[in-house]
């Protein structure tokens, strides 16, 4: 504990530029957008599956998108690519306060999905993967820390806005909130920070000072991952988290519904999912770096499978909470394996473009979720069937990426 304070106090300044960035990148969040849900089918006159439709297609855009343009932050300057970051997630902002009609509604959750959910996570991520490596678990487990952060903050404080002053009127305030306090504050904790491109990490990972005994790391280019089948391997287990949270929390009211638990109190557990994610970065983070990424690899989706084999056999009020709470613990355990697996495999000369096709993977994932769950659901299954199903899935995923790492990493 004492090295990780020494840590944080000698990289406080960098380490809160990743945690803001994380944070903010809950403009773009379901746990934000959803709060405004009422108020859009209101003003558009959608039902709730138009409603759904417009943000999968904004969804699936976003996550095509960000497979390419999440490989600009190896070419660009961390301010100026955290600039247009950020001003991208402002221009949603105000097309979603000034939008008439449903295209201009899919604009504006595009580009908030695309450049807040996206790319504000991927600049969190990357920038801490890319500037550390001894404390790399460390650094990613801290910054991820602001995503629990905005879940804590963000919705309820919409919620108030809301009511105060109506939601164009919220939307707009965001706007100018990220251009006035966020952007410059982030520029500020930048400042002083040299930037690491990709020849300084490149010798950064590989020692690449001739004489100095170290083997030089390879770094790998994004088209010789797609052709590695370490990568396809691994995906499976990737994709899990986000595709089995969105899975069981989309339809969140059917699942109360199954278990006979009132949607009140297990919409209430969130706060266990919370407490529980914010523990899951900590621990993860220590693990990770005295471990290394294989054994987490094999470890952080079990909490996950627990929950949803005890969703799918008993009924106790209690277990919405204990079964949110295993699902943040992966959820935080993922927040920083994730965030350190690609350093450690493909080193970080092209961190950005690799971890954006990784990224990309996830959102089209999510994309397809709560279809699938849904059609599942039409066919006449229960959330119990359904929680029995994606636990099969991580079975499989985890028989699948076994040994995958091999002795490297």
């Amino acid at each position: 504990m004492t090295d990780y304070l020494r840590f944080v106090r000698r990289n406080g300044r960098f380490l809160l530029f990743g945690v803001l960035a994380a944070a903010l990148s809950g403009y773009g969040q379901t746990f934000y957008v959803g709060v405004f849900g009422a108020e859009l089918r209101a003003a558009f006159d959608l039902s709730h599956g138009h409603y759904g439709l417009l943000y999968s297609l904004a969804t699936l855009g976003s996550g095509l998108l960000v497979a390419w343009a999440g490989g600009w932050i190896d070419r660009l300057s961390l301010s100026r690519f955290v600039t247009g970051v950020a001003l991208g997630v402002a221009a949603g902002c105000l097309v979603m306060a000034s939008a008439t009609s449903a295209a201009a509604l899919v604009l504006g959750l595009f580009l908030l999905r695309f450049c807040g959910q996206g790319l504000f996570m991927h600049t969190a991520s990357t920038s801490m993967a890319r500037h550390f490596e001894t404390h790399r678990g460390k650094a990613v487990s801290i910054a991820s820390k602001g995503l629990p952060l905005a879940e804590a903050v963000m919705p309820a404080a919409a919620v108030a806005l809301i009511g105060l002053v109506g939601w164009r009127a919220t939307w707009g305030l965001a706007a100018g909130a990220m251009v006035v306090v966020f952007l410059p504050l982030l520029l500020w904790l930048l400042r002083g920070r040299v930037h690491v491109d990709a020849a300084d990490a490149a010798q950064a990972e590989g020692g690449g000072q001739e004489g100095s005994g170290r083997p030089r790391r390879r770094q790998w280019t994004r088209g010789e991952v797609l052709r590695d089948l370490r990568f396809y391997r691994i995906l499976p287990v990737v994709l899990a988290p986000p595709f089995v949270m969105t899975a069981m929390v989309f339809h969140l009211a059917q699942l109360a519904a199954d278990k006979g638990w009132s949607l009140e109190a297990l919409a209430g557990a969130f706060t266990g999912f919370a407490a529980a994610h914010v523990l899951g970065l900590l621990v993860s983070g220590i693990l990770l770096d005295r471990m290394g990424p294989r054994p987490m690899l094999r470890l952080f989706l079990l909490p996950m499978l627990a929950g949803l084999l005890l969703v799918a056999t008993l009924d106790h009020p209690l277990l919405a909470w204990v079964f949110m709470s295993l699902m943040g613990l992966s959820i935080g355990g993922a927040g920083t394996l994730l965030g350190a697996l690609w350093p450690v495999l493909y080193g970080t000369a092209h961190l950005g473009a690799i971890r954006a096709m990784a990224h990309a993977a996830m959102v089209l994932s999510t994309a397809i979720t709560p279809v699938t769950a849904g059609l599942a659901l039409d066919a006449g299954l229960d959330m119990e069937r359904v929680a029995l199903i994606l636990a099969g899935y991580i079975v499989v995923a985890l028989g699948v990426s076994w040994g995958a790492l091999g002795r490297d990493p």
